[in-house]
Order: C-alpha cells, then sequence, then structure tokens
C-alpha cells in the first residue's frame, strides 16, 4: 500500500488563507490585518504579491460562494481559471477545491443567515379553544383556533406572537395562505 501523496507545496499557507478570507467575509469575523496575515504565511512574499493574491482568492472565492457550486460545477470552474491568463495554478486549484469541498456547508449557512434581513418563523403551535364566558350568550362554545409564533433570527431572543382566530377569520387567513402557496409553486414550477 503506497503512502498518501503529501500536500503540494504551499498548501498549508493558502488553506489558511482561504479560511482567513472565508472568516472575513462569511462570518464576520476580523482576518487580522494583511501584514500580520503575509508574516505568517508569506513572510518571502513583497505586500504588493500578497495584496494581489489575497484578493484573487478573495474574488474566486466569493465567486464560489456566491454560487453555491457543487464538486462538479467546481471542477468545472476551478480548470478554466487554471487555462485563464494570469489565473491560478493547479496545485491552487486543488486546495481551493479541498478548503471549499470541507467549509461549503458553513459557508452556505452562514451567506443564508446573513441573507435574512427580518425575523423568520422559528416555531409554531396551535390548539382550538372554546369560549366558555362572553357577554353574549349566543358565542358562548363556538370554538376559536389560538396560533402562537416563534420569531426571530439566529442567535438572537425570540419574540412570541399570540394571534386568536374565529372561523370565519380563519377561513379568510387560510384562502391567503392558499393563494400564496399557489404564487410560489407557480413561481417556482420549472417548464
Amino acid at each position: 500500500m503506497a503512502a498518501p501523496e503529501p500536500p503540494p507545496e504551499g498548501s498549508r499557507p493558502l488553506s489558511a488563507l482561504l479560511g482567513a478570507i472565508a472568516q472575513a467575509a462569511f462570518q464576520g469575523s476580523a482576518a487580522g490585518p494583511e501584514e500580520q496575515l503575509r508574516a505568517q504565511l508569506y513572510p518571502e512574499a513583497p505586500p504588493e504579491e500578497f495584496r494581489a493574491l489575497r484578493a484573487k482568492m478573495g474574488g474566486l472565492l466569493q465567486s464560489i460562494a456566491s454560487a453555491d457550486m457543487d464538486l462538479n460545477q467546481l471542477e468545472a470552474f476551478l480548470t478554466a481559471q487554471t487555462k485563464k491568463q494570469g489565473g491560478i495554478t493547479s496545485d491552487q486549484a486543488a486546495v481551493i477545491a479541498k478548503f471549499w469541498k470541507n467549509h461549503r456547508t458553513q459557508i452556505h449557512e452562514s451567506l443564508i443567515s446573513q441573507s435574512c434581513w427580518d425575523n423568520v418563523l422559528k416555531n409554531m403551535n396551535w390548539r382550538v379553544d372554546l369560549k366558555s364566558q362572553l357577554r353574549h350568550i349566543d358565542q358562548i362554545n363556538t370554538p376559536v383556533a389560538i396560533v402562537e409564533m416563534e420569531l426571530g433570527k439566529n442567535g438572537q431572543e425570540s419574540e412570541f406572537l399570540c394571534l386568536e382566530f374565529d372561523e370565519a377569520k380563519l377561513s379568510q387567513m387560510l384562502k391567503k395562505l392558499s393563494e400564496i402557496e399557489e404564487s410560489m409553486t407557480l413561481l417556482t414550477q420549472t417548464t
């Protein structure tokens, strides 16, 4: 059994650079000062060369992430980048592919989280109650739907919204939700 191939020369610094870029771009963490990154990862590279490498890798990672490329798309994209004038080397392409394979889910989830501008529905509970005490005797024992919705953003405290529907209001709400569903179905159908 043959020993696994050692990683290409320079793959660790490039992988670390991609990690720093991803943290800054997709997770909101500071990547650290450019000079500090250069000193740690590419101490022999002149500042202009490092800046260009960082910008190139950042642009590639942004393109890959915004398209949420699967492995086939990624392979085609990186192959095109290696053939392009001033593109990347095949060793760099291999490091990028490995990095994306290992971090795609985290980056995708982070982008989804960042793209939610407002609260989202986290949970919903409901029950049906019978009214037992009212001013008017004819409204006693009428069913009402109680709907409790938990709204919020990930990592933040939730808000709760409690709604009460009589039969007519519930029918109206269900009709509107049905219209929304039809609209979404029309938009997502592939022809």
